[in-house]
């Protein structure tokens, strides 16, 4: 039986049917509640995406508590040998905001499903009903603050030359014309480059093949360390993804994102 050995971050519809029966895969559905019941990947665990996030203002995509974490990858089965395949219907948002949770407890035996639940029926490849049996063992996980970039953080790391400040959001929202917190604007020095422009709508939107000269044109390149972020580290789930799949080494997701900065009163922003 195929492993997941040797295989990139971002895999193809037939690379993940070829093993969809592997011992170790742990294969989680993000989608909603009423396209998972209507069809899934077979043998695709269903999480609700807003137990990835805290949800409480002004910071709603805050990490959730650690017992809410642990009773999340309780349900999921998580054990150390666990290999994740993880996947929405939207391009990669709510995925690539798992990813980081994955890289949050430590774990970084994973793989993104290139395109989703999108691809998988795109190429007509079969969908179930079936929900698979809960499980019981009670996990203990460790966090780790390297993946995420705190308000502090990115505070005392303005101006630096070797920073990149990855903005998700849309145009509206980095110019300021449209404010959805205290204030508008974005942060001092931070690039926008909207979530959805790095997806290919002609081929299921999978990441675009495109996005390393993009990035590079951007000055978003690998000899700099990624901030990401949008209101609530969930259009940045995809640009973390994205950074993280081209291999870029430093990485971190802001997961307070505009909720907290454009809220806080002493954040300094540009329009």
């Amino acid at each position: 039986m195929p492993d997941f050995s040797g295989l990139p971050l971002v895999i193809e519809p037939s690379e993940l049917l070829a093993r969809l029966d592997a011992r170790e895969l742990i294969l989680v559905d993000l989608t909603s509640a009423a396209r998972y019941s209507t069809g899934h990947i077979p043998g695709a665990r269903f999480v609700d995406p807003k137990r990835t996030q805290l949800g409480q203002p002004p910071a709603p995509g805050l990490l959730p508590a650690k017992a809410d974490l642990e009773a999340l990858f309780s349900e999921l089965g998580h054990n150390p040998d666990a290999v994740y395949v993880v996947y929405d219907d939207e391009g990669g948002g709510w995925a690539g905001r798992f990813i980081w949770l994955l890289d949050v407890i430590g774990h970084n035996r994973y793989h993104y499903l290139d395109g989703g639940l999108l691809a998988w029926l795109d190429e007509g490849l079969p969908v179930s009903t079936e929900t698979p049996a809960p499980v019981a063992d009670r996990v203990s996980l460790t966090l780790h603050d390297g993946p995420t970039a705190t308000r502090e953080y990115l505070q005392s790391r303005l101006g630096a030359v070797d920073l990149a400040i990855w903005d998700a959001r849309g145009p509206l929202e980095y110019s300021g014309e449209k404010v959805v917190a205290a204030r508008g604007g974005h942060i001092p020095g931070a690039v926008n480059f909207e979530w959805t422009a790095g997806m290919d709508p002609a081929r299921s939107l999978r990441i675009r093949k495109d996005m390393p000269q993009v990035l590079e044109r951007l000055g978003i390149t690998p000899d700099k360390e990624i901030i990401t972020h949008c209101q609530t580290h969930h259009r940045s789930g995809f640009t973390y993804l994205v950074a993280k799949a081209l291999g870029y080494p430093r990485v971190k997701g802001y997961a307070g994102s505009w909720g907290e900065w454009g809220n806080h009163p002493n954040t300094p922003i540009e329009r």
